[in-house]
């Protein structure tokens, strides 16, 4: 006798289509019990009694799908996935950028088990990691951006690309950032250059407490005397300025979005500047904002259409370039200087105003490098103590005189006692 594997709703099928045979029921009573008509009742009735029990199992089982791929499409992605730039490749970013560079179509699920049977991938079991309260999502765009920076070899060595500054929306996920040399506070105000011109100002960034943001509790000071005295990095101070709060958290599982987008930026990036072969750190940028950031926030992000938009435009009279700057408060002395960083400075003759003696001004070193003084709103003009002063314009010469006295000495009694005289007798009588 012919065994037939069948799974339990095959099973109940065929007891209601058997009972109709022995006339146990009706067939609209079989056609109720199995979700069908009273038609296709009668038509698998005529089915089972040419083919037995096996009327309820599916025509196509055993056979291979009709739109199986075929064995060279395998045979190609396998081919491409054993290269050297693609061993570390998962199956689900396998499967994009397969689709994406070499036209080859698969699913994720189809490529996971053809590298598993080739060796090119093991599953991975997962582990249950620490729990964190959830937090909802912000409701607007621009509401809350997640900002942070990560020290990663992005290039695989290829070049000197260490650090990426990020910002992430909360509510959308829309995401923009650079490359960077280091992790300072004057590449951070780049950054958030950047990202105002693109969108305005945000009502809250989300940081942590690196050094850049936060000034850190004096040993034995309270919490209220610290928010007494208010200190603030330059980062904040240029936050405060341009209206946008700042949130510090206190662990890195609190932003949590930005750090588990790193880990997704870690794995895919570092795989996508590969097969770029991008080295250097302005080739990297250029790949961030025409490759990567659009087709991140296409993949991963919320439409932003869809939310309110939060962000507050550029006035007129905000100067981004007085904002995010080096900004310090100096004494003008009653010589009408000031010192800075080591170097003195004079106030021109022309600026100096009355009452202006033993006041303060603010100096401001813009991100270029450019040295400014403002006082009471106004810029000055200064110039550093001790500098050279700019050269005059060069006269024309007089011409030479030919009988100038050479040296300091006259040439005049050159000779005198050598002329011939007249005689004495004649000079007297004269």
């Amino acid at each position: 006798m012919e065994r037939i594997a069948m799974s339990q709703p095959e099973r109940d099928e065929l007891h209601w289509l058997k009972k109709v045979k022995d006339g146990v029921i009706s067939q609209r009573k079989a056609a109720e019990k199995l979700g069908v008509t009273d038609r296709w009742v009668r038509k698998l009735l005529r089915r089972m009694e040419r083919q037995g029990d096996a009327v309820v199992v599916h025509g196509l089982r055993g056979r291979p799908s009709n739109r199986k791929l075929s064995g060279e499409a395998k045979r190609q992605a396998l081919a491409v996935l054993r290269q050297p730039d693609w061993h570390d490749f998962g199956p689900t970013f396998a499967a994009e950028q397969l689709g994406k560079q070499h036209k080859i179509q698969v699913s994720k699920e189809t490529l996971r088990v053809w590298m598993i049977e080739a060796g090119l991938w093991r599953s991975q079991s997962r582990q249950v990691q620490e729990v964190h309260p959830w937090r909802a999502r912000r409701s607007g765009f621009g509401e809350l951006v997640q900002w942070d920076t990560s020290d990663h070899d992005w290039l695989e060595g290829r070049g000197p690309v260490r650090y990426l500054v990020r910002m992430i929306d909360d509510a959308t996920s829309w995401s923009w950032g650079r490359f960077v040399e280091s992790d300072g506070t004057r590449q951070n105000m780049g950054v958030l250059w950047e990202y105002l011109e693109r969108n305005g100002r945000m009502v809250d960034v989300y940081t942590d407490r690196h050094s850049m943001f936060t000034v850190t509790r004096r040993a034995g000071e309270s919490g209220e005397a610290e928010r007494q005295a208010d200190r603030l990095t330059q980062l904040g101070r240029a936050l405060r300025e341009l209206g946008i709060g700042s949130i510090l958290a206190y662990s890195p599982q609190a932003k949590g979005r930005i750090e588990r987008s790193f880990l997704t930026a870690q794995d895919r990036l570092v795989k996508q500047l590969r097969l770029a072969k991008v080295s250097t750190l302005e080739s990297a940028n250029a790949f961030l904002e025409k490759e990567y950031w659009p087709e991140w926030n296409a993949h991963f992000a919320r439409p932003i259409a869809d939310f309110p938009n939060h962000h507050r435009e550029l006035t007129p009279q905000l100067d981004l370039g007085a904002v995010l700057c080096h900004a310090e408060d100096r004494v003008i002395g009653n010589d009408y200087t000031f010192s800075f960083a080591g170097h003195r400075y004079q106030i021109a003759r022309g600026v100096v105003q009355a009452g202006m003696r033993r006041q303060r001004l603010r100096v401001e070193v813009r991100l270029d490098g450019e040295l400014k003084a403002r006082y009471q709103g106004q810029y000055l003009e200064i110039r550093e103590c001790g500098a050279p002063r700019p050269a005059p314009p060069a006269k024309a010469n007089k011409p030479v005189r030919k009988d100038h006295n050479a040296g300091g000495r006259s040439s005049w009694m050159q000779g005198f006692f050598d002329r011939p005289s007249p005689p004495l007798w004649k000079s007297i009588g004269d």
